[in-house]
Parts: C-alpha cells; sequence; structure tokens
C-alpha cells in the first residue's frame, strides 16, 4: 500500500510532509522547519511521528527538528556527511542505504549542489521522492556549497526515476520560477500552460507542489540543459550539458 502524503505549509515559504503508512500506522516527517504546524497536522490526523528524515542542514529545514523528538519521540534520520551540522540523529544514512517507514522502503540518493551532503528519498513502491532544495518545481535550489557539475550529476539521478513520480520539494517558489522558465523557453507550450496553472493555484491560496517528474521533464529548464533544443536556444550547441545547466543557473541567480 501507497504511503498517505500530506503537505504541511511552514513559515513563510517552506513546505514539510507527512508521509504515513495507514497498515502500521508509521509516520515519517521529510524537513521540519518548524514544529507547530507539523504537530497540528499530525494531532487533526490522529498521527504520530515515528521517523523525522532530514534532506539537508539549512535552519528553514532542520529547526523544529529538535522540538518534533520531544514531543514525539521519532526517530531521527539524516545523512552521515551532513552529521556533524544536523541535530542528533538516531540513523546515519548514506546514498543507497534503505530507510523503511513501516512496510514502506525508501532509497537514499546523494544529492549534493545546493549544499554538499544534501540527500533525497525515493518511495519507489509509493512513487514519491522528497527532493527539498535539489529539485524544484520548476526550478533546483541556488548553489550555495556544490559546483554546477555536481548538481547536474544529482539531476540527472532524479530525472532518471519514473516519469509519475510526485517530487515532494521544500518551497513554494513555483510563480517565481515559472517566470523565469519562461524566458528560457517562451515558445514552450506546456510551460506556458503550467505557468497559468500556477498563478490560479496561487491565487487561490493553493500550493504548487508536489509535482510531477513528468511535468518537470517538461517544463523545468534545469532538467531540460541537456536536450538539443534547449542548447541551440542558449546558443551553446557545442558545450556540454553541465555547462549549460551551469549558465541557466547563472542566469537564474541575476534574475
Amino acid at each position: 500500500m501507497a504511503l498517505e502524503i500530506v503537505t504541511v505549509p511552514c513559515l513563510s515559504d517552506n513546505y514539510a510532509y507527512l508521509a504515513h503508512d495507514a497498515a502500521t500506522g508509521a509516520t515519517a516527517v521529510v524537513d521540519v522547519p518548524e514544529a507547530a504546524p507539523i504537530l497540528n497536522a499530525l494531532r487533526e490526523r490522529g498521527w504520530k511521528a515515528s521517523h523525522i528524515l532530514i534532506t539537508h542542514h539549512h535552519g528553514d529545514h532542520i529547526d523544529g527538528v529538535p522540538a518534533l523528538a520531544a514531543a514525539t519521540g521519532a526517530r531521527v534520520i539524516g545523512a552521515a556527511a551532513d552529521a556533524h551540522r544536523l541535530p542528533p540523529l538516531d540513523e546515519a544514512v548514506a546514498e543507497g542505504d534503505v530507510v523503511r517507514v513501516g512496510l514502506a522502503s525508501g532509497v537514499v540518493i546523494d544529492v549534493s549542489g545546493h549544499t554538499v551532503g544534501h540527500v533525497a528519498f525515493h518511495f519507489p513502491e509509493s512513487g514519491v521522492v522528497f527532493t527539498a532544495d535539489s529539485l524544484m518545481a520548476l526550478g533546483c535550489g541556488r548553489l550555495f556549497e556544490g559546483t554546477a557539475a555536481q548538481m547536474w550529476r544529482s539531476l540527472e539521478k532524479l530525472a532518471a526515476l519514473p516519469p509519475d513520480t510526485l517530487v515532494c520539494s521544500g518551497h513554494e517558489y513555483t510563480a517565481a520560477n515559472a517566470r523565469f522558465a519562461r524566458t528560457i523557453e517562451p515558445d514552450n507550450q506546456a510551460l506556458i500552460s503550467r505557468s497559468d496553472a500556477v498563478a490560479e493555484a496561487r491565487a487561490a491560496g493553493r500550493p504548487t507542489v508536489p509535482s510531477t517528474l513528468s511535468e518537470e521533464l517538461a517544463t523545468n529548464p534545469f532538467l531540460r540543459a541537456g536536450l538539443p533544443g534547449m542548447k541551440v536556444a542558449m546558443g551553446m550547441t557545442d558545450a556540454s550539458d553541465a555547462e549549460v545547466f551551469a549558465e541557466i543557473r547563472a542566469r537564474k541567480d541575476r534574475f
């Protein structure tokens, strides 16, 4: 049985996620920007957090971990490579390790780039990947620590997942990302339609995440950097995929 996914708005533009296994009652919380909204979401559903999965060390993803762990006794899991700057871990993981939430099994993916040590959690049987600030809706995280080549390798890993995979990313940046994406591919009809849908959702106060990987492959310029048409549009026909990605990222940083 697939995990039930709940999106929990936190802070001004962050998201945490609940991943609930109905068969066992186990519930993972993915990232904890602040504890109160998550505890409220759990209480409303009669669930209790059994696991806390941390994607990376930035405060807007971990500041609520100590309070949530103290309130629930949840097992805290994060990257071994990042353990020195995360809250105390009950389990330190690396790429390829398996995390179990009830009957559901998730695989750890190293998605360094935004930070070095950033991980994603892919639950293949549930068709969901928690990407936080690596692959985002119509975007990707700024390269605070890693290189463009690192981030491109990380995005390639995520792009290879099944297209119907639900992408649970960490922020409500989609409208701004859409405006930038249309400067790169102004004639992409799928992107134009998605931009309109994003604007409608935000006007109604609805989250624009999760998205599907198929949507990202069709509209996210950062995932599309290796396409021949993108290289032509960028005037970089002889460049490597990673070089085109780096240029798109640089333009977004200036946008």
